[in-house]
């Protein structure tokens, strides 16, 4: 059964922060768990772990602009048996510190988890030097990572909820700027593990992670007015493991895939479905994200439509793909 309420208004969202959402979730957290603590490279007022360094400010640790120490002293203290939830901006958490993350934390199988903000090209303005459109790509090659794209602020308060209660390390990756809501707060329950089926069709199936799950949602909507193409849209916020099931049986159902993803096309979303579909039940693809190139500095929207992951790219694209 799809999941996406009526009372979302796709056209009109309600815009959150995932980051806000992260650092209170955190701090509320932090007063029922002692065991929690938060590591951070100098950016808490941009990752939003300043919500707990002022409710708990014996439990933070601002490491400075030293990411690599940083994830090493996050593995010396979840050996110990604290759980270190770690910040800093994606591109430094998965590229800078990739080393300490595989061989110190992931080696290890230890419970740390790497909750970095600022990914994908939505990060606008910073441009092309601190846009991560690789990290997808760089963690879920790594054994023993599990790797989380929330959607929207909503199931980033689940997830990160879970994340706390869940062994092992993990990578959780958020967001920039205010997005859109999709998931009704009242009604929404979280599924560990599962793809989410937010709307259901029967012509196509719409892979979409994080921030891209809501431009996919109005693409199918439109698809559906205009075309009346009707689409299954998925929410693959589990990039490992990867929902195996879900996948192939919407793919058995509409015979062709699209994915979308703030990442390159390449070892992403993109990359984890031709896998999937590939060995399980290979069906024609498509796959949306920058393609083998690299960001630019622009507005968030702007780089959106440049780089084809707006919900009128997306709409065109699944025109053409079903022709």
């Amino acid at each position: 059964m799809a999941t996406l309420s009526p009372a979302i208004n796709l056209e009109k969202p309600e815009k959150e922060a995932l980051r806000v959402q992260f650092g209170k979730t955190l701090a509320e957290l932090g007063a029922q768990n002692p065991d929690i603590v938060v590591l951070d490279a100098d950016l808490a007022c941009s990752t939003m772990t300043k919500y707990f360094a002022d409710a708990f400010p014996d439990r933070f640790f601002n490491q400075g602009i030293s990411e690599a120490d940083m994830m090493c002293t996050a593995a010396g203290l979840a050996s110990v048996g604290k759980i270190p939830f770690v910040s800093t901006f994606a591109l430094f958490a998965s590229g800078r510190a990739w080393d300490q993350v595989r061989n110190t934390i992931c080696y290890s199988n230890l419970n740390v988890k790497i909750c970095p903000t600022h990914s994908g090209i939505s990060l606008g303005e910073d441009g092309a030097s601190h846009q991560s459109i690789e990290d997808i790509a760089l963690m879920r090659v790594i054994p023993n990572m599990t790797v989380v794209v929330p959607s929207d602020a909503v199931e980033t308060d689940h997830v990160i909820r879970w994340a706390a209660a869940h062994d092992g390390p993990m990578y959780v990756r958020l967001v920039r700027p205010n997005h859109a809501v999709i998931h009704d707060k009242a009604t929404y329950q979280f599924e560990p593990f599962k793809i989410e089926l937010m709307r259901e069709g029967k012509d196509v199936t719409l892979c979409g992670t994080g921030e891209t799950v809501y431009h996919a949602l109005l693409a199918a909507k439109w698809l559906s007015e205009r075309d009346g193409i009707e689409a299954d849209v998925l929410n693959c916020a589990f990039i490992k493991p990867f929902d195996v099931d879900t996948l192939v049986q919407s793919a058995r159902k509409t015979g062709k895939v699209v994915t979308v993803e703030s990442h390159q096309f390449i070892a992403g979303l993109g990359g984890a479905v031709c896998e999937v579909l590939s060995e399980h039940h290979p069906t024609p693809v498509k796959r949306i994200g920058t393609m083998d190139q690299f960001g630019q500095s622009g507005k968030p929207d702007d780089l959106f439509r440049e780089y084809g992951l707006d919900a009128q790219s997306i709409y065109e694209s699944v025109k053409a793909f079903m022709r």
